[in-house]
């Protein structure tokens, strides 16, 4: 099984300009990303797919290859990520490599565990019937039913239809793609284009400390606490 490791990392974040190489506990973000892929027992070689020149340089200073550059137009706030996943293939395909599994990566969840991704890929392996895994972490405070939206004059109405709002342990249990990792056969992919599909998709669960993404200056002191508090051994994070 030949299992393409491809990291998507443009340079365009509007939400925390340059975060793709911004250090995180000495090492910049993309970097942990990288390694992690490269630990994995079905990595011969991890791909970036970036526009930008620093990235591309910071990302080959660790390990990856950027054998090509993205273009602009797949690069932009409204350009689809599978745009950019179906650029990556058609090049690498173009130059010999044909692959059956993709695993997605995104610099932005560097709290990721490369046992984690071995083991998804196992399970999606021997499923009948499934050709995605996406990472999923559970709704608790955020469960749809104790959302609300609000009006024009700030009052609050009950996002679903309920005449009380009940108690979290009466919920059913929800979850959320958390960021992680996105894993799929690569034909039904192309077809699709997409790693969602009912009845397809296998969800493999985290924990809710491994599920913090980096988009915001807050989100990165956060993930910068966790990692910290991780190598210290100061509290006992399980996956």
């Amino acid at each position: 099984m030949k299992v393409l490791f491809l990291i998507l990392a443009r340079g365009g974040s509007k939400g925390l300009p340059g975060k793709n190489c911004m250090p995180l506990l000495n090492k910049p973000l993309i970097a942990h990303t990288i390694e992690c892929a490269l630990q994995s027992k079905y990595c011969e070689e991890v791909f970036v797919s970036t526009d930008d020149d620093k990235i591309a340089e910071t990302a080959r200073s660790f390990g990856a290859e950027v054998p090509f550059r993205r273009p602009a137009e797949l690069a932009s706030d409204t350009a689809k990520s599978s745009d950019a996943v179906l650029h990556a293939f058609e090049y690498l395909e173009n130059h010999g490599k044909v692959y059956d599994l993709l695993v997605l990566l995104e610099p932005t969840s560097p709290l990721r565990d490369v046992r984690d991704i071995d083991e998804a890929i196992a399970i999606l392996d021997k499923t009948p019937g499934a050709f995605f895994c996406v990472s999923v972490t559970k709704a608790e405070s955020a469960h749809p039913s104790f959302l609300f939206t609000k009006d024009r004059q700030h009052f609050v109405n009950a996002y679903l239809t309920q005449d009380n709002v009940v108690r979290r342990q009466d919920l059913s249990e929800v979850f959320y793609p958390e960021g992680s990792f996105y894993i799929a056969k690569v034909l039904p992919y192309k077809s699709e284009k997409t790693f969602y599909k009912d009845g397809l998709t296998i969800g493999y669960e985290l924990p809710k400390w491994q599920s913090f993404e980096i988009d915001t200056l807050e989100d990165f002191f956060i993930v910068e606490a966790i990692m910290t508090a991780k190598n210290n051994g100061k509290f006992n994070l399980t996956r």
